[in-house]
């Protein structure tokens, strides 16, 4: 791309810097913004390129924190008081300055000063270059030193929460409410992984295809590894396998491992009625229904019709016709005469659990947020529950770790419905058969029978489900 001023800003950057600025304007996710726009015909054909914009995105938002800190210490200002494309220049410079060792420092600063030219901000040039300059050149703070040097450098009067906070780049408010409920050493755990790419996990949808998929994947560039819980699950590394015969096939499904288990557990074996709550993307609906099979009635709803427009292209692909899409506001009683052996309540959240694979979350939530969710995931709930078949399980999850949203949420629904129970010993039985060898199942549920992953141990997202039965 050529800037206005007949300078040249190479892809990967301009990909980057575009699809931060709309993160910020448009409250828009960056991974959905960097799936469309690598896979436009426009895209950069170069593997090496697409990687680079993928890494700038989502690393600059992962340490967002900590690059304003060393940002401000350069600069003399607060990092609130730059234009937004400057700052996002600068941020860009930093991040590679402090974490891609292969890219010269010459090349980090020269960009990011062009990028504010292409960006019509020209007049905050000479700025830019002098603040990248003088991070890249001042020796006794460098800004690639250690996490230990630059914590030399806060004020030692800063709370834990505070320090932490900076050093490994996430809002105070939410080390605070990790300390306190995780420890210390659970929630350093949890920062550093929040802070790591998160492994692309494909699932196989159907074991007659496992040889075709694998091949597919290989001939496409990827490197293959086995999933850490499941036996159907692989980790993908070296190129985007949505862009493999496999993918196009119908063969895999690009779905996190924990995600994969919380819809084991519901156990939809043929003949069952379904009813996916809140189905968006369909990658849940499409394991249920396949497990329920062609003569089963499935239902998949959700709130927004776009949503569900993605969820039948999914379907689609996936060879799953046989699901019945269905708009509406499940926080309401449902419009459905029929009751369900099968309920599935994957209730939008907070996401905390996701913050690796979706960093700018942390940026958006605030503490207050966690009253909303929770008020809404009792009302999907409590929905959901009125429309479960006598002897039927519901699952009910969630992708935070926050115990508003979790276990909760379960116990304020349960104290007005004496009759529902809390089982996992069903659940237990219903992964055993889908693990990997040596995932003991009894691990992955505590002692209130809660399933859950935590990100530092399991290398998933961090997933919540409870699995309730009427009498």
């Amino acid at each position: 791309m050529v800037s206005s001023e007949g300078m040249r800003v190479t892809a990967a950057r301009q990909i980057a810097f575009e699809i931060l600025r709309r993160v910020e304007t448009a409250d828009a996710f960056a991974a959905d913004l960097l799936h469309a726009r690598l896979s436009e015909a426009s895209a950069p054909r170069k593997r090496a390129d697409a990687a680079l914009a993928t890494e700038l995105t989502l690393g600059v938002l992962r340490w967002q924190r900590l690059l304003d800190f060393l940002l401000e210490r350069y600069a003399g200002r607060r990092a609130a008081d730059f234009d937004l494309e400057v700052l996002l220049a600068l941020r860009l410079g930093l991040y590679q300055l402090r974490f891609l060792t292969r890219v010269p420092a010459r090349a980090a600063v020269h960009e990011s000063v062009e990028l504010v030219k292409w960006a019509r901000k020209g007049s905050a040039a000479t700025l830019v270059n002098a603040v990248l300059r003088r991070a890249s050149s001042e020796k006794e703070s460098a800004v690639n030193a250690p996490l230990e040097q630059i914590e030399q450098q806060l004020s030692p009067d800063l709370p834990p929460a505070e320090r932490l906070g900076i050093l490994y780049s996430h809002p105070t408010w939410m080390v605070e409410r990790w300390l306190q409920c995780l420890g210390v050493a659970r929630t350093k755990a949890l920062l550093e992984t929040d802070n790591r790419p998160a492994r692309v996990m494909c699932t196989l949808l159907d074991p007659a295809h496992a040889e075709g998929a694998t091949s597919a994947l290989r001939e496409a560039g990827l490197s293959i590894e086995p999933g850490r819980m499941l036996g159907s699950a692989w980790s993908t590394r070296g190129g985007d396998p949505t862009d493999t015969e496999a993918f196009r096939r119908g063969w895999i499904s690009i779905q996190d491992e924990a995600s994969q288990l919380v819809a084991l557990l519901l156990d939809a074996g043929p003949g069952r009625s379904i009813l996916d709550l809140c189905a968006a993307p369909g990658g849940k609906t499409a394991v249920l229904a396949r497990a329920a099979g062609p003569q089963s009635l499935v239902i998949a709803a959700d709130r927004h019709l776009h949503r569900l427009r993605a969820t039948k292209t999914n379907l689609n692909r996936l060879g799953v016709t046989s699901v019945h899409l269905l708009a509406l506001d499940a926080t309401t009683p449902l419009p459905l005469a029929a009751s369900f052996d099968r309920i599935l309540v994957d209730a939008p959240c907070s996401g905390t659990g996701t913050l690796s694979r979706n960093p700018e979350i942390r940026w958006r939530l605030g503490p207050n947020d966690l009253a909303e969710f929770h008020r809404r995931q009792v009302a999907l709930l409590s929905s959901a529950l009125d429309r479960l078949a006598p002897g039927g399980r519901l699952v009910y999850s969630t992708c935070s770790l926050e115990p508003e949203e979790n276990e909760q949420v379960v116990a304020e629904v349960l104290r007005g419905r004496r009759e529902i129970r809390r089982v996992s010993g069903l659940g237990v039985a219903a992964l055993k058969p889908h693990l990997a060898p040596g995932v003991n199942p009894n691990e992955l549920f505590d002692r209130e029978e809660n399933f859950r992953t935590f990100p530092p141990e399991h290398q998933t997202d961090g997933f919540f489900a409870a699995i309730l039965e009427s009498p």
